[in-house]
């Protein structure tokens, strides 16, 4: 498996949102933010085995992700990839923990049986960061 370029891994180490994007059934996308992390070369991220994303992957492993800067928006890294593997159980939850402590400071407050994390191997990346400065509303 090859190294996750340094850009995604850099924006991977901190609590940056991602948008993931599946296809349902009939081919159109289905996008939903989610927390992200990177575990043993892949990027990775939880959810309930009954939720949309997880239907749509669990029938169509392909899958798009872009990770935009919290501290800089116009810093981002898109990347396609599939599903390289799944766990459940205990082993996901030491990972969504780890991830949760990054977004929250807390260990993964929605804990049962139907959760599952997916770890993505990535075929795919692109970094783009554009030259401007983002300047947070109401601070002219």
């Amino acid at each position: 498996m090859a190294e996750l370029p340094e850009q995604l891994s850099g924006l991977l180490a901190g609590a940056n949102y991602a948008h993931v994007a599946t296809l349902m059934p009939d081919g159109s996308p289905h996008s939903v933010a989610v927390w992200v992390g990177e575990h043993e070369g892949h990027v990775a991220f939880f959810t309930q085995s009954r939720s949309r994303k997880a239907k749509n992957l669990q029938r169509d492993p392909r899958v798009a992700l872009s990770i935009t800067d919290h501290d800089n928006p116009y810093r981002t890294v898109r990347l396609r990839g599939r599903v390289a593997q799944t766990r459940t159980g205990d082993q996901a939850l030491e990972v969504m923990d780890g991830i949760s402590r990054r977004y929250t400071g807390e260990p993964f407050p929605m804990r049962g049986p139907e959760g599952v994390l997916f770890m993505i191997e990535v075929e795919h990346a692109a970094f783009t960061e554009l030259p401007f400065r983002h300047q947070p509303p109401g601070r002219a």
